[in-house]
């Protein structure tokens, strides 16, 4: 199968959403953007071997290259609308790429996205971006850089469970609620959206909580003070790993794709069944002050980078 019947096959759909004047099948996708929107692009690249174990379901992969593009939407305020799919793989391998088509397609259509074009090209490896546009109100869109001394910072779900889920898998034995939770998070799309407004600064939990934190504060020109006691651990992170694990996961580890904000009290909107918490406050020294019980913790980690 060369790489237009793949493309024709497994990933042209019929019905390719609002907005889309031309999709998939031309040098370009052309799309109509509603009056009064402004757009926004988020990109990511999944590498085999480096973002997610080689042996991880296509399935997974395809659901997982779709929803974390949705995380940075949803920590702009933004509604996904298109997206485009650059796929490199050492071989057609139809099983693999059916799997990878359903994943991607299951999570499109569970937020209301279009694949509208992309391109497939033979790699040494797995290598699959996704790149999103959304829309939001003109001026509307939440930014990293609005912090304001005196909010709460907030996070959504719970932290930590996604890097504990690797590591079990990694480990070989893989815990299921954990290991879910990295295989396919769960983008908060819609309480993004209902914190237009609200919220003064956001970012989503991509590379570590504490990591993830210092980006928009350092953005904002603030600092915070962090009350360990307060991050939202889930019952399964704490009934696998001890003390001490758990507080690395929950601050350093990465993929949670959890948004973290920050909003006056008064401001919150209302999240429904999704647990959101308070874990500190905006400071004017730009720094990260960890406390737990009023006690002052040393902590410092960056979250993880690439080329480090």
């Amino acid at each position: 199968m060369d790489e237009f019947e793949l493309i024709e096959k497994y990933f042209v759909r019929a019905n390719e959403g609002s907005g889309v004047a031309l999709g998939i099948g031309d040098d370009g996708a052309v799309l109509r953007p509603d009056p009064d929107r402004d757009l926004v692009a988020v990109v990511d690249t999944l590498v085999a071997g480096v973002h997610y174990p080689a042996a991880t379901d296509a399935y997974d992969v395809g659901y997982r290259s779709v929803v974390i593009n949705l995380s940075d939407i949803a920590a702009m305020g933004a509604r996904p609308r298109w997206m485009t799919l650059a796929l490199s793989m050492p071989s057609a391998d139809e099983e693999w790429v059916a799997g990878f088509a359903d994943g991607l397609h299951a999570a499109a259509a569970e937020y209301g996205v279009a694949l509208v074009g992309g391109d497939t090209t033979s790699g040494d490896q797995v290598v699959v971006s996704v790149q999103i546009t959304g829309d939001v109100a003109a001026g509307a869109a939440i930014r990293r850089g609005g912090a304001r001394v005196g909010d709460t910072i907030f996070v959504t779900g719970t932290v930590g469970d996604a890097a504990a889920g690797l590591e079990s898998m990694s480990a070989g034995n893989p815990n299921e609620a954990l290991m879910a939770r990295f295989l396919r998070p769960t983008p908060r799309v819609d309480y993004g959206m209902s914190l237009v407004g609200s919220a003064s600064a956001a970012i989503d939990i991509s590379d570590g909580l504490y990591g993830d934190l210092q980006k928009l504060l350092c953005a904002s020109a603030v600092g915070a003070i962090l009350e360990l006691e307060l991050l939202p651990i889930s019952a399964a992170l704490r009934s696998v790993f001890d003390a001490d694990a758990v507080r690395r996961f929950a601050l350093s580890g990465g993929d949670d794709y959890e948004l973290c904000f920050t909003a006056r009290d008064s401001e919150l909107p209302d999240s429904g069944d999704l647990r959101v918490t308070a874990i500190g406050k905006v400071t004017r020294e730009k720094d990260i002050v960890c406390r737990e019980h009023g006690a002052v913790v040393e902590y410092g980690n960056g979250g993880y980078r690439h080329f480090q």
